[in-house]
């Protein structure tokens, strides 16, 4: 790789730099200690629900091999390194007395990333809900965030004496639309609309959690959702309403009630949601800060008359696109777009905004002997990176960006099939072997001290 192939790009001043990784997808030893079942668990095992029939065993096994992580954050260089916890691992059935194993290997984690000078950013919920709460009901049961309530004052209370910066919930709209409209994702529910109780109660336990954590020294609180930027297919009215819901249902449907307190319009759906009293208040606590985790742009057409959903998915013109093909487009304006129109509909109610995710997968071998040259990942990054120096020139308050992903790992219902790490990871011997893609990294934060 040569500097001529990266793009000309600029980079934010003073942002901190940071990887990502998830419990579920790098720490393989699904059943030592006393781990107990999630609904990925369930999801994996199910044949056919995989793409490549995998289980995520080994992959990069980091319940055994954290200190190579740490050693590679190191190297890397990083100001923080957001990990998830497992919910399963610390409380197995998502009920009672936490697991002493599971707690113990957080507390190796945390501390010697500390010792090694990286901030511990961890995720509480990373979508590894316990299978036990599932079968309850999960997220449609209003009695899954009081549960969310319990794990986090038992995560709190162990850890938060030394980590003081924390995600409480990871994407609620793929698991509220992935997972429980359309079955893509665990836990394979195809509710279609009958999955927005799922929403509010996603939301509810984020504002159980806030409670928790700030009750037990934390500092730094927010919730992280997958957003994008939606444009409609063509400029018709069909269109435009069409890309209007998606919208909605993609984007405002979950930053509106942290931000502002309330939920928008919802009657194009026909659907309430089931509020309390003294719901909205928790779940609009204010945040410290807004995570965004960004892919691509979605292009929307006005679904077929008859269809069961008002829009549809469409290639966007003209866009190369990653790995998973032509509904993944690579469009860095597309972040600085929509980090300058969250400015502008939530004004002052915006906090700092941090990127949570940001990365592409591209085709690669499943085992190497040497570096590879993954031009296309470091051309992706240099341009978002870009992107989100661009949003900041017009005002946009971003604090830290965050490639996704440390490692390669199980890309949940893709299997071992889509690779998104800095790193390589033979996902059977799990040897790691860093790419291209992690010396530019470290080259480019080591150029920013």
């Amino acid at each position: 790789m040569t500097d001529a192939s990266i793009p000309t790009f600029h980079v934010p001043a003073g942002i901190r730099w940071s990887a990502a990784t998830a419990a579920f997808q790098v720490e393989g030893a699904r059943t030592a200690d006393g781990r107990g079942r999630s609904i990925w668990d369930d999801f994996v095992d199910t044949p056919g629900r995989v793409l490549d029939g995998s289980t995520a065993e080994p992959g990069p096994e980091s319940y055994h091999r954290a200190a190579e992580d740490i050693a590679l954050l190191r190297t890397l260089g990083v100001d923080r390194y957001r990990f998830s916890i497992s919910w399963v691992r610390v409380q197995p059935d998502g009920v009672g007395a936490a697991s002493t194993a599971g707690i113990a290997y957080y507390d190796r984690l945390v501390d010697g990333l500390l010792e090694a000078g990286i901030t511990p950013f961890p995720t509480l919920y990373h979508w590894d809900l316990p299978s036990m709460l599932e079968a309850e009901g999960g997220w449609l049961a209003r009695d899954t965030a009081e549960r969310f309530g319990e794990y986090s004052t038992i995560v709190a209370q162990a850890l938060g004496d030394r980590v003081k910066n924390w995600y409480t919930i990871n994407e609620p709209v793929s698991t509220s639309l992935q997972g429980y409209a359309i079955g893509e994702l665990a836990p394979g529910r195809q509710l279609l609309f009958g999955c927005l109780p799922t929403v509010h109660h996603q939301l509810l336990a984020h504002g159980r959690a806030v409670a928790a954590l700030r009750a037990n020294g934390a500092q730094s609180v927010g919730i992280v959702n997958n957003h994008t930027w939606v444009r409609p297919a063509a400029d018709t009215d069909a269109d435009r309403t069409a890309a209007h819901l998606y919208d909605l249902i993609h984007n405002r449907l979950f930053a509106d009630p942290v931000l502002t307190g309330s939920y928008p319009d919802l009657s194009p759906f026909g659907a309430e949601m089931p509020v309390q009293d003294g719901d909205m208040q928790a779940i609009a606590a204010a945040s410290d800060f807004y995570g965004v985790n960004f892919y691509n742009p979605t292009t929307i057409a006005a679904a077929p008359e008859g269809a069961p959903v008002p829009f549809v998915q469409v290639p966007t013109p003209g866009a190369k696109h990653t790995g998973f093909g032509e509904l993944w487009p690579i469009e860095p304006a597309a972040l600085t777009a929509f980090l300058v129109d969250a400015k502008k509909r939530y004004g002052d109610a915006l906090p700092p905004i941090i990127i949570g995710e940001n990365g592409a997968s591209f085709p690669e071998p499943d085992k190497t002997d040497s570096r590879i040259d993954d031009t296309d990942r470091v051309s992706y990054a240099a341009g978002h990176i870009s992107a989100v120096a661009d949003a900041v020139a017009q005002g946009v308050d971003i604090e830290e960006y965050t490639v996704w992903s440390l490692l390669d790992n199980f890309e949940w219902a893709e299997g071992f099939t889509q690779r998104f790490g800095l790193v390589h990871v033979d996902q059977e011997t799990s040897v790691r072997t860093p790419k291209a893609s992690f010396e530019w990294y470290r080259a480019l934060i080591a150029g920013t001290r």
